[in-house]
């Protein structure tokens, strides 16, 4: 069985170092990279922004180069509710042809990425981009393994060896319950644990898709990391206790002077800061580990554009560096996914503690 898991592991390893290798290829081939770096035209802020934002097809390389290249790309649906012409437009982005035509009184900026209007007129994108399609594939995956593991459980009992899925899965949630919901939420943890589960697994998945050549950012886009944060927020608001409310309006223990400006402290650091953290947090790392990764992949072009032989020469230093940023990026994808989850945990933690102060007192009194 461990020589299965084993050899199920290097296979999956060997794929991603191919499907990397296959991404310098692309990406140079996609964007004339090496002419452009030769002609001093290279973009080096508009070739990163171009693969790690969102965009309005799931694009994965081109054939050819210039206005003769081929995109081999999936158009995704464009939903456009226009408030002045009190309608709503639905077509396929390859209406576009990838910002060379307009379509509908609407265009393809290709320099941000977003859909203007020709004639001015004001409307509402609620287009199914990239970065919603890979949430609807990790959806699906989080809901494939845990209903997995549940129905498992449901068949077998507790007291059976877990198999498969619920193998490899049970160590994860088991870790999350003993490292992070007891020692924080003690004996409300279960109450808690569906939260903590979605929310690790659903980061984890999607920062795990995001390193696969192609895959959307979805986790290094601030939007994402905003509504996860605000998921976490309203949790601790409708489960905070009096005394979390009144620690933040009234603190116990201080001069009335220093209530005045102790409080609008406090609220700033337990309704702002706090979801503000999760989301910048997370959004920072991940965007971070992407552009790196790119930023090295270009140096190759880069150094191409100063001499053939430099460019050459520096290949496998690119792809040396991008192999070990690709692999601490697996450890980060992980890390981050905890950290978010152990934040949450802490945070709640603080809005539903019982509040202990007046039995202190009493004992000290005895």
């Amino acid at each position: 069985m461990r020589n299965r898991y084993q050899t199920i592991v290097k296979s999956v390893l060997l794929a991603f170092f191919g499907l990397f290798l296959y991404t310098g290829v692309a990406f140079a081939n996609e964007h004339g990279a090496e002419n452009k770096a030769e002609e001093g035209k290279l973009d080096i802020k508009g070739e990163i922004f171009s693969h790690i934002r969102d965009s309005y097809d799931w694009h994965f390389f081109n054939l050819g180069e210039g206005h003769d290249a081929v995109h081999v790309s999936i158009p995704l649906p464009v939903i456009l509710i226009n408030t002045d012409r009190g309608g709503v437009d639905v077509f396929l982005s390859s209406k576009f042809h990838h910002g060379h035509e307009t379509y509908k009184d609407y265009q393809l900026n290709t320099q941000n990425g977003k859909i203007e209007s020709t004639d001015n007129t004001s409307f509402y994108d609620i287009s199914i981009t990239k970065n919603v399609v890979s949430m609807l594939i990790s959806l699906l995956i989080l809901w494939f393994l845990m209903t997995g593991v549940a129905k498992k459980y449901k068949k077998n009992g507790i007291n059976k060896a877990p198999t498969g899925f619920q193998n490899a899965l049970e160590p994860i949630i088991g870790f999350i319950q003993d490292t992070v919901a007891k020692p924080y939420l003690g004996n409300k943890s279960m109450k808690y644990m569906p939260l903590l589960l979605s929310l690790f697994f659903f980061i984890w998945i999607n920062n795990l898709l995001g390193l696969i050549p192609g895959g959307a950012n979805l986790t290094g886009n601030i939007a994402v990391t905003l509504v996860l944060a605000l998921v976490f927020f309203v949790v601790m608001l409708f489960n905070s206790n009096k005394y979390f409310w009144g620690h933040i309006f009234n603190p116990p223990g201080v001069p009335l002077a220093v209530k005045f400006i102790l409080v609008p402290i406090e609220i700033i650091s337990n309704l702002l800061i706090k979801p503000a953290a999760l989301a910048i947090r997370l959004f920072a790392n991940i965007f971070a580990g992407h552009t790196i990764i790119l930023s090295i992949i270009l140096l190759i072009f880069i150094f191409a554009g100063l001499s053939k032989v430099a460019g050459i020469a520096f290949i496998p230093v690119s792809i040396g560096f991008t192999i070990f940023m690709f692999f601490l990026e697996l450890l980060v994808a992980a890390i981050q996914a905890f950290i978010f989850t152990n934040l949450t945990a802490v945070f709640i933690s603080q809005a539903i503690e019982e509040h202990h102060h007046d039995d202190a007192h009493s004992k000290d009194a005895h």
